[in-house]
C-alpha cells in the first residue's frame, strides 16, 4: 500500500484526525515538524501541546499553522498528551515528537492500520544508530520484560510515534503517568485490556544539531520499570504474583525436604516460605478478580 492509498483509507473512515505534538523547548524544530505534518495530512488538525517551554516554541508552532495549548509550567510528556486527549472530542489520534526525529511522511502508514487495530506503534529498528548503547540495552531489557508480563511480543515499548482511537485511549487516562513513561504505559494498557496492537517498522531521523534528548536513562529507565509492573499488576496481577508465590512454595518444599533428611525436623523458616508463597498466590487471585471486574465496569 503506497502513501496515497494509506491516506485515502484513513479519509474514507470519515473520522476526524488529530495529530498531537508534545513539545518542550523545541523552537528550532517545531516549525518544520508542523509544516511537514500539514503537508502530508492537510485535512488533519495539528495540535501542539507546549509543555511550559522557556523559548518561543508556542509562537513558532502557531505561526506554522498549528493549534497550541500551553502549560504554565513543565509537567512532562505524558501530562502533555493527557491534556491533548482531554481537549480532543473523538476520532483518531496520532502522536509524534516535536524534535524532528519522527518522519511525518510515515503518519498515513500508521493511521491506515487503525481500520483493523486499536493502537499502532512505530517500532524503531534499534540497530545502534538511534542512541547510546546504554539506552539501546535498557530498551531491550524493558521490552523483553514487558513481552513476558503481557504475554505478547512487543517490538518497541518506548516509541512515542503512535496512532490510536481516542475513545479507547481516553479509558486509561487515570493510569497514564505525567513523565516519559506514557508510551510504555499506554502500550501495556491496550495489550492487557485485550485491545489489538500493531507494531509497524519505522525509520528514525538523527537528532538535529544543537538539540539534546530530555530523557535520562537511569532515572527514566527506573520509572519505566515501575510503570510496567504497575500496569501489569492492575490488569494482569497473576502474571507477577503467581510466579513469585510459586517460587516461594517450591523453595519451602526444598528446604523442608532438606531439613527432614539432615535434621529430621521442620524449621520456622520453611514454614514461612510455604505460608508466604501460598498467601501471595491467593492474594494474586483476589487482585485478578478485582482487575476483571474493573475492566468489565469500564466496558
Amino acid at each position: 500500500m503506497n502513501q496515497l492509498e494509506e491516506y485515502s483509507a484513513v479519509e474514507n473512515t470519515h473520522e476526524e484526525i488529530t495529530i498531537v505534538i508534545p513539545a518542550y523547548n523545541e523552537e528550532t524544530t517545531i516549525v518544520d515538524v508542523v509544516k511537514e505534518t500539514r503537508t502530508v495530512l492537510p485535512e488533519a488538525r495539528v495540535l501542539v501541546i507546549d509543555d511550559g517551554s522557556k523559548d518561543a516554541t508556542a509562537v513558532r508552532a502557531r505561526e506554522a499553522g498549528a493549534d497550541v495549548i500551553s502549560h504554565p509550567l513543565n509537567k512532562g510528556n505524558g501530562a502533555a498528551i493527557k491534556t491533548a486527549l482531554r481537549a480532543i472530542k473523538g476520532g483518531v489520534v496520532a502522536v509524534l515528537d516535536g524534535d524532528g526525529q519522527h518522519d511525518p511522511r510515515e503518519l498515513p502508514k500508521l493511521l491506515g492500520y487503525l481500520k483493523e487495530y486499536d493502537l499502532v506503534v512505530g517500532a524503531r529498528s534499534f540497530n545502534g544508530n538511534e542512541g547510546h548503547w546504554l539506552r539501546t540495552a535498557g530498551n531491550l531489557f524493558l521490552r523483553r520484560l514487558a513481552s513476558f508480563l503481557s504475554e505478547q511480543k512487543i517490538a518497541d515499548l518506548t516509541s512515542g510515534f503512535r496512532a490510536f482511537r481516542h475513545a479507547v485511549a481516553a479509558r486509561f487516562l487515570h493510569i497514564y503517568p505525567n513523565g516519559y513513561s506514557f508510551p510504555s504505559t499506554s502500550t501495556l494498557s491496550f495489550i492487557t485490556a485485550g485491545y489489538s496492537v500493531k507494531f509497524v517498522p519505522i525509520q528514525v531521523r538523527r537528532r538535529p544539531k544543537l538539540t539534546q534528548s530530555k530523557l535520562r536513562p537511569f532515572r527514566d529507565g527506573f520509572r519505566f520499570l515501575t510503570f510496567i509492573l504497575r500496569v501489569v499488576t492492575i490488569a494482569n496481577p497473576n502474571k507477577i504474583f503467581f510466579p513469585a508465590g510459586l517460587a516461594m512454595v517450591i523453595a519451602g518444599i526444598i528446604l523442608t525436604i532438606r531439613n527432614l533428611i539432615m535434621f529430621a525436623q521442620f524449621s520456622g523458616g520453611t514454614v514461612l516460605f510455604l505460608a508466604g508463597g501460598i498467601n501471595i498466590i491467593f492474594f494474586g487471585l483476589i487482585l485478578d478478580q478485582f482487575a476483571s471486574l474493573r475492566l468489565q465496569e469500564r466496558d
